[in-house]
């Protein structure tokens, strides 16, 4: 695995209802970028520290959402919703000063900063994010997410990844090395994610609460949120990998009706900073200076 920096401040929230973990990286002083991770039920490490090649010369800000990571409170058993995760983001993006709001959302974390984007619009939350980055975000209607469900479900039973399993099991790994063991299991317990099952290699692991993970996506209903998605206007750029479990049709109809940038990387799956991070991170460097160039003030002329 490769290794996590320490990060440069870390804390938990306290206007939230359960303290959330948080980590920045950067300059205190520079301009904010919120990363969301995915799941939900999951934690920011695992996007680490592969995500750290946006923090140079921005405040990179990820936290732990609500039921995930550090932010779990087992005594604490009120249904975690899709509404529960809008409303700490917008808490935690006021605490830790994140204006203007710049949302990077990889997987479910997309789809969580569009549900944030389209609650700002109806004005139920703030601070209203200026500008949206998705990185293979989930799907943005239920039959779609039928569809992942299903095509996940036939790559990991697929021959080259019962084989890696077979292999793993005969190999005595368990015995000699369980640390080395648990590690191999779990990538390849997330294998089918990938366009090459082989390349679920040095990955930083991550646990998904099931029961956080259950109770959002069924908070969510029978949904489709194509129509509203019209109605918000600003910079958002989609990267989706051509291989993904998700189907592409999900991020090239929110790109239609989002008005939105969309790149697609060839060769990589559900993981693109893992399988094409140069790609993956150029798109989101020109994205972000672009839109945050566009978004500067003008210069006040001097006074004569």
């Amino acid at each position: 695995m490769p290794p996590i920096p320490p990060p440069d401040a870390s804390g938990f929230t306290t206007s939230t209802e359960v303290p959330l973990y948080w980590v920045t990286y950067g300059p205190a002083e520079a301009p904010p970028v919120l990363v969301l991770h995915g799941g939900p039920g999951a934690h920011h490490d695992y996007l680490l520290p592969q995500m750290l090649a946006l923090a140079e010369g921005r405040r990179l800000v990820l936290y732990d959402q609500r039921g995930g990571g550090r932010s779990r409170s087992d005594d604490h058993r009120t249904p975690i919703t899709w509404r529960t995760h809008v409303e700490d983001l917008a808490r935690a993006a006021t605490e830790l000063e994140l204006d203007p709001l710049t949302i990077v959302g990889y997987s479910w974390g997309g789809l969580l900063a569009l549900l944030y984007a389209l609650a700002a619009r109806r004005g139920e939350v703030a601070p209203p994010p200026v500008r949206l980055a998705l990185i293979d975000p989930a799907p943005v209607t239920r039959q779609y997410r039928r569809s992942l469900e299903a095509e996940l479900a036939r790559r990991q039973a697929a021959p080259a990844i019962v084989a890696m399993r077979e292999e793993l099991a005969a190999s005595g790994l368990r015995e000699r090395d369980p640390e080395a063991y648990r590690q191999r299991a779990f990538e390849l317990s997330v294998a089918g994610y990938f366009a090459d099952p082989a390349a679920a290699r040095d990955l930083t692991p991550f646990r998904v609460t099931g029961r956080v993970q259950r109770s959002v996506w069924e908070s969510l209903g029978d949904f489709d949120l194509r129509e509203e998605l019209r109605q918000l206007d600003m910079p958002v750029l989609i990267v989706h990998g051509r291989e993904d479990p998700i189907p592409l049709d999900s991020s090239v109809q929110a790109a239609q009706v989002l008005g939105a940038r969309l790149v697609i990387l060839e060769g990589s799956g559900h993981v693109p900073y893992v399988e094409r991070p140069e790609p993956l991170f150029a798109a989101l460097e020109r994205f972000l200076r672009e839109s945050e160039v566009n978004a500067a003030p003008a210069p006040r002329s001097a006074t004569p």
